[in-house]
């Protein structure tokens, strides 16, 4: 490919050793612009740069690579979110193409086979979901339901498990342990409900779970 037709890529990862290593794999055909490490950040040189494709983690400090690419989507209409997630789970991939108006989402574990056709396919208009998270979308759309079923306002069931947890004051590290994901996933859960259902604070999301009836108050 010639340098001209190079796509040029926003690389958001709060990782450097994997962005480092993330930068290889695309430098045979794309031109990484820039790098972030948080969604804030990302939000930010996106709006700046315009980058013909981000490619995104989700688990990022601050408001979350979901709630990024949902900015980014408002903001930078043009431009196209790549997930690149440790993420398979069912709700995170639905969410991904739903409301946050990603165009594709990839598997880290995928990332050496598949990221460079995953550029190419959001860079040209389609839509590219990875081969290890492909059957859960298939599954869901064979089910009767639509992909984009969360709403804006709406908590996926598994936001819903954590807002429950944290209005019964369990920490990031408690909810982990009692829904058997790592830290690193609850916090991304909670920093995408704060953006996505304008809570700011801890006890904001208790009492969005009391009002929701999450939690029984006696």
């Amino acid at each position: 490919m010639e340098n001209h037709q190079r796509t040029r890529v926003l690389l958001a990862d709060d990782h450097r050793i994997f962005r480092e290593a993330i930068r290889m794999v695309l430098a045979t055909e794309c031109e990484v612009i820039a790098e972030a490490s948080d969604g804030e950040q990302a939000v930010a040189i996106a709006a700046q740069l315009k980058p013909d494709v981000v490619v995104m983690d989700v688990g990022m400090p601050g408001i979350g690579g979901l709630a990024a690419a949902r900015r980014i989507a408002k903001e930078v209409p043009a431009c196209k979110v790549l997930v690149l997630s440790q993420y398979d789970d069912e709700e995170y991939v639905l969410e991904a193409f739903g409301e946050a108006g990603c165009a594709g989402y990839v598997v880290k574990t995928d990332a050496a086979a598949e990221l460079l056709s995953a550029v190419r396919a959001v860079h040209s208009g389609r839509r590219y979901l990875s081969p290890t998270i492909a059957p859960i979308v298939l599954a869901r759309l064979r089910s009767g339901a639509p992909a984009n079923a969360a709403g804006a306002a709406n908590p996926t069931r598994r936001e819903r498990e954590v807002l429950k947890l944290i209005g019964e004051g369990a920490t990031t590290k408690e909810v982990a342990q009692r829904l058997g994901i790592s830290v690193k996933t609850a916090q991304a859960h909670r920093d995408n409900l704060k953006q996505k259902l304008e809570l700011r604070s801890t006890a904001a999301m208790v009492r969005y779970a009391i009002k929701h009836k999450l939690i029984r108050i006696d």
